[in-house]
């Protein structure tokens, strides 16, 4: 597994998530991102298909050849979204990482797993594999914590959120997480926003985010990012 301090050795790591739709959207976009100040982005795709997201990575990737760039794949399984990595990616962030309060780990967690200690060994860079625990809009967790130390063997960056879209995570939840898997990374993948990220930089180490830094679905506001930079700064 990736060293998540080696690629983020901030406190609190920033990353904005832009919703693509085409590469010259998502060129802007990353553009205002890095100039007003996130760490890295995430690149995802609501409604486009994948290979499309993959195209339009490739354009952002040349464009920003040193910055840190990670992909959602929302239409792919996770062996799927597997095979699309490459070695310029900076991770890869799912919101199921398959891990089961009853020790079970699914199939697709096992396989990731293996199958990227397998080409670890002869990619160069650092990968951040981010995988959603107690996520909006999947099964529910009835003991976070549990959940969360549950996928630290198979997760880089343990990923949360609120309920929903735009909708700020329970404090005590993000306490208990955090608590629970100690200096393991904990993000934080909804909800968050300048006025309220500062309530959570106690307890979590990244912040994903759109809605708060956002105009609308696929245009980010570069006032809020600034904004929001200078609060995780």
């Amino acid at each position: 597994m990736t060293d998540y301090r080696s690629v983020f050795p901030k406190r609190n790591t920033f990353l904005a998530v832009v919703h693509v739709e085409d590469i010259a959207q998502a060129l802007r976009n990353v553009r205002i991102a890095f100039e007003e100040g996130v760490d890295g982005v995430f690149l995802i795709n609501h409604r486009i298909p994948a290979d499309r997201l993959h195209l339009c990575y490739g354009a952002v990737r040349e464009t920003f050849p040193t910055q840190w760039i990670g992909l959602n794949w929302l239409d792919l399984v996770r062996r799927d979204a597997l095979a699309m990595m490459r070695p310029s990616m900076g991770g890869m962030w799912v919101d199921d990482a398959g891990i089961r309060e009853d020790s079970r780990t699914d199939s697709g967690a096992r396989y990731f797993s293996e199958k990227r200690r397998e080409w670890e060994k002869s990619w160069s860079g650092s990968f951040l594999l981010f995988g959603g625990v107690a996520f909006k809009y999947r099964e529910p967790v009835n003991d976070p914590g549990r959940a969360a130390s549950l996928a630290k063997p198979y997760v880089d960056v343990v990923t949360t959120s609120g309920d929903g879209t735009g909708i700020a995570a329970d404090i005590g939840k993000i306490r208990t997480m955090k608590q629970a898997i100690g200096d393991h990374p904990l993000a934080i993948a909804s909800g968050i926003t300048p006025e309220n990220a500062a309530e959570y930089m106690e307890y979590a180490d990244c912040f994903l985010v759109a809605t708060g830094i956002s105009d609308s679905h696929t245009e980010l506001n570069p006032r809020r990012i600034a904004k929001l930079a200078k609060v995780v700064s």
